[in-house]
């Protein structure tokens, strides 16, 4: 009788899709893998990107902790926050219970995602340096979440945009940018970021795309030497970021007035509202072709 009651329970039990699936494993963006009994169900996101894509992933429900700067959906503004992406609070990520571990992989945040897996906790590291990894990141995600469905269509419309854009801004006519992230000192982003590749979607080159750094300080000086068509600002200071370059007037964005502003929340963070941004800045590119056909 005991054994009849048993089996019972546990095809009962089977009936809730949860309950029974086995463990899934995927490889995060560094390659290792990540390994859960169960579908994940209490998520700790450590990066504002990783957020997003956990969000559009469809495992946004699960997520039970976040950083500061974790504002989108409005819905993640809610979650209880454990610390910023440089200073995280590990009695608050603990407190938080997560059976899965979401960060980016990067700097100082690459120090603290590696004592997490110390614990024993599932970490996921994220290192978005190309658009599909964007794309199968919703993908692995959702996996990891038992949320597939979701993250295949996000993934599948991400790739499609993606391409049109790609397609729409093919044999546009070259423009050297240099991109600015911060005044003092002086920032730009390298070659393994993505506005590099956002850049060239649109048909333009970053000045400092050779630099290996992710967010390299460079001098007033070589900017003059490379001689940028456009000088792009993505925020940060509340003054005109871009008032400095006025005064080299022999700088040929400065001459031609190719001085931009953009919201770096979109094109800054490697997350799937990047096209968003790559979308705005191709459009404003193409605004400052028509000036040359002008002439």
């Amino acid at each position: 009788m005991r054994a009849v009651v048993l089996l019972h329970f546990l095809l009962t039990a089977c009936l809730l899709p949860a309950s029974c699936l086995a463990s899934v494993s995927v490889r995060d963006d560094t390659g290792h893998a990540v390994t859960l009994a169960a579908p994940a169900r209490r998520i700790v996101s450590l990066a504002p990107h990783t957020t997003e894509m956990l969000f559009a992933a469809g495992a946004g429900p699960y997520v039970v902790g976040v950083t500061e700067f974790s504002d989108h959906p409005a819905q993640a503004k809610a979650i209880p926050s454990v610390g910023s992406g440089v200073s995280l609070d590990l009695e608050r990520i603990l407190q938080r219970k997560p059976d899965l571990i979401v960060g980016w992989n990067n700097g100082h945040a690459a120090a603290q995602l590696a004592k997490l897996r110390s614990l024993g906790i599932p970490v996921f590291r994220s290192e978005p340096y190309e658009f599909e990894t964007i794309a199968s990141s919703l993908e692995r995600l959702a996996l990891l979440a038992a949320t597939e469905p979701t993250g295949r269509k996000a993934a599948a419309q991400f790739r499609e945009r993606l391409e049109q854009l790609k397609e729409t801004y093919r044999q546009r006519r070259r423009l050297n940018v240099f991109y600015q992230i911060w005044r003092t000192p002086l920032m730009t982003l390298g070659g393994p970021h993505l506005v590099s590749a956002a850049l060239r979607v649109c048909g333009a080159e970053n000045v400092f795309g050779e630099l290996r750094q992710l967010a390299p300080t460079v001098t007033v000086e070589a900017v003059l030497k490379a001689n940028p068509d456009v000088i792009i600002a993505s925020g940060g200071e509340q003054e005109d970021v871009l008032a400095g370059w006025k005064r080299f007037a022999g700088l040929k964005a400065v001459r031609d007035n190719h001085l931009l502003l953009i919201d770096g929340e979109l094109l800054n963070r490697s997350g799937p509202r990047i096209l968003d941004g790559v979308d705005m800045l191709c459009r404003e590119l193409d605004v400052i072709r028509t000036r040359f056909r002008t002439r």
